[in-house]
């Protein structure tokens, strides 16, 4: 070949490094510009849906460039639901239980954030079917709403978990409740399930001055490449993993000792590796997904505590509101009677028909009576604002934050009779969440313990490959060459799949750690870790057995002190009356019929407190027993989804 000759070949491998590059450089900025035709809301671009009810699945698309595009989320709709509006009347919030509970569903924030959850258990399964570890979810019960007993108002504060949670079994990785989980997941490392190819194209030219003529004929030795290779690599479940490897060469030279120019060459292999103690089966290599899976039952089940303890909380908060409605009610009729005597007694002391010291006497009761009606006001006022709160995603409407709130239900004390106290624990130990799980996290464990197990045992792999190679080219004019070597491309590659030159090897590799104290540490570990978590199981079932009996007790005191209030009360209406009569007869004093009519108030009080105590007794039994979300006929999918039927949205 003449030099003239192989300098144009130097030519023509420039160019083709300048359109390889250009080529490059328009295929990264199409994937660069993937994501961002997705946010700027792109004709095929999937458009962030902002509606009630909206589902936070993974999407899932059968087109293959979704793989590379970004999924976006929602912006988080902070509109109250139009059932808010639906319920007032005359510039008053009229509520009943039912409607607050459907509110709390639809609006509440706890249960808004506690929906992201599921998701995020979703993608740790997709993560995982890849091979990836997983990253955990909460289980915790979100506790930021205050009122009802929580959020630092009434009898307890807010969970101590991160945002506001309560502890929570499972999941996380971090332990709670006194168990430790450090050794969750723990195993031989798994590689990626997602197959990966890995392509690499480049020209070189290169140039060596050389300080003989004998081996090459030329002073410079010049030579152009053009390189062409693609890698297939995919890992199994069983502890397997192949690659295939396809290399193309394309050399030209200006040595004129060279038989063919260009040379082209082509090689492929085909390899795989299989673990046969540590890392083999589907055990160790599928733990990540199997754990994701159970988290994500987990997850479901938080998501329904979530709903059982946002609901006794919207209850008890209620009834707190009810009971507030009707004290300031009778606080209100105290203090109407009060003035009602004072006018009297002032009247009277106009006819010097009584003294002034008993004027004075009525003043200082209507004070009084002044007094325990701006507490019970105020109490009022505040018990509307922690429900409107806790029922609604904003308060920025200065109208809705100052709007009253009317309770439409009254406390009643039903005289149905209750289950017997072991049927009772046998339903709580049956549905209880908690319980659930707890389960399902020592299942967790116990994968992760079979794991550790595994990675005690030494690394063993099994290796082969098998390969080809193929030569081809144009002969070089006054050399000789083998007449069976062909010219072209496909002939190389023929070539290299014949069998005519091959290459295969098999092999074993073993890897013995000595002492091995890191997996045996981890192992024993684990072992350790599971048999706390049954303790924990044991410890739970005791607990629930001690909640129900004491809901039950209290229940009963409860029925009891209302019993004795409504008997109270009774009385005090009865002696009310006879002193009302005997002043109307002149046989009584103001201040004997004022402090009847308080102690009538007071009584009235009592029994406003016994039958809210009363309420909260049965919200608490129904929560220890697991049968709120039944007594309240709350479908979990509705909550899922935060659309209650006849919403109106």
């Amino acid at each position: 070949m003449s030099y003239s000759k192989r300098e144009e070949l130097h030519g023509s491998n420039k160019s083709e490094l300048i359109r390889l590059i250009a080529g490059v450089c328009c295929l990264s900025l199409l994937v660069q510009s993937l994501p961002v035709a997705a946010q700027s809301g792109a004709p095929n671009a999937p458009t962030p849906q902002k509606a009630a009810g909206l589902r936070l699945d993974i999407p899932h698309s059968w087109n293959p460039v979704s793989a590379y595009r970004a999924s976006l989320v929602a912006e988080p709709n902070l509109a109250n639901s139009n059932r808010i509006d639906t319920l007032i009347h005359d510039g008053v919030l009229e509520l009943s239980l039912k409607d607050a509970i459907a509110l709390a569903l639809e609006n509440n924030l706890d249960l808004a954030i506690a929906r992201y959850n599921m998701p995020i258990a979703q993608a740790d399964i997709l993560r995982t079917q890849a091979g990836g570890s997983f990253r955990g979810v909460n289980t915790g019960v979100v506790q930021n709403t205050p009122g009802g007993g929580v959020g630092g108002f009434g009898s307890s504060a807010a969970g101590a978990g991160a945002g506001g949670t309560s502890g929570g079994a499972g999941g996380a990785g971090a332990g709670a409740s006194g168990l430790v989980q450090s050794t969750l997941g723990t195993g031989t490392n798994v590689s990626s399930y997602d197959p990966t190819i890995s392509a690499n194209f480049n020209v070189e030219h290169a140039a060596a001055p050389l300080s003989n003529l004998q081996t090459y004929g030329v002073q410079v030795l010049k030579n152009n490449s053009t390189n062409g290779n693609i890698v297939y690599a995919q890992a199994f479940p069983t502890g397997t993993s192949i690659q295939a490897i396809l290399d193309n060469n394309r050399t030209t030279t200006n040595s004129p000792n060279s038989f063919l120019n260009p040379t082209l060459n082509t090689y492929y292999r085909f390899g795989i590796q299989q673990e046969l103690l540590a890392g083999f089966g589907f055990g160790p290599n599928l733990r990540f997904l199997r754990i994701a899976r159970n988290n994500q039952k987990i997850s479901d089940a938080a998501f329904k505590l979530q709903v059982l303890t946002t609901v006794t909380q919207i209850a008890n908060m209620y009834w707190d509101l009810v009971a507030a409605y009707e004290d300031e009610q009778v606080k209100d009729r105290s203090l109407k009677f009060a003035q009602q005597t004072l006018e009297s007694g002032r009247k009277q002391l106009e006819l010097q028909a009584i003294p002034a010291m008993d004027v004075m006497k009525d003043e200082a009761e209507v004070a009084n009576r002044e007094q325990d009606l701006t507490i019970a006001k105020t109490t009022l006022q505040f018990q509307e604002l922690l429900i409107k709160n806790a029922l609604t995603k904003n308060l920025d409407d200065p109208i809705l934050e100052a709007m009253p709130v009317k309770p439409t239900d009254h406390s009643t004390m039903d005289a149905t009779a209750s289950a017997l106290t072991a049927d009772m624990i046998a339903q709580a130990l049956r549905d209880r969440l908690e319980l659930g799980e707890t389960t399902i996290d020592l299942e967790n464990r116990r994968i992760s313990r079979e794991a550790a197990r595994n990675a005690l045992l030494p690394e063993v792999a099994f290796n082969g490959f098998y390969a080809g190679s193929g030569l081809a080219g144009p002969k070089v004019p006054g050399t000789t060459v083998n007449s069976l070597v062909p010219t072209g491309f496909g002939g190389a590659v023929e070539n290299a799949l014949n069998n005519s030159a091959p290459d295969y090897y098999v092999g074993i590799s073993v890897n013995i750690p000595l002492r091995n104290r890191i997996a045996k540490s981890d192992q024993y570990r684990s072992e350790l870790e599971a048999r706390q978590s049954e303790l924990h199981m044991q410890q739970l079932k005791k607990q629930i057995r001690i909640e129900v009996r004491n809901a039950q007790y209290a229940l009963e005191q409860s029925e009891a002190r209302v019993e004795s209030a409504r008997k109270g009360r009774d009385l005090a209406q009865k002696t009310f009356d006879i002193t009302a009569k005997e002043q109307e007869l002149g046989a009584g004093s103001n201040l004997q019929t004022l402090t009847a009519r308080r102690d009538l108030a007071a009584a009235e009080s009592a029994l406003v407190a016994a039958m809210t105590a009363y309420q909260k007794a049965r919200i608490e039994l129904d929560r220890a027993v697991g049968s709120t979300l039944e007594a309240n006929g709350i479908s979990i999918d509705s909550a899922k989804t935060g659309t209650v039927a006849g919403s109106g949205q």
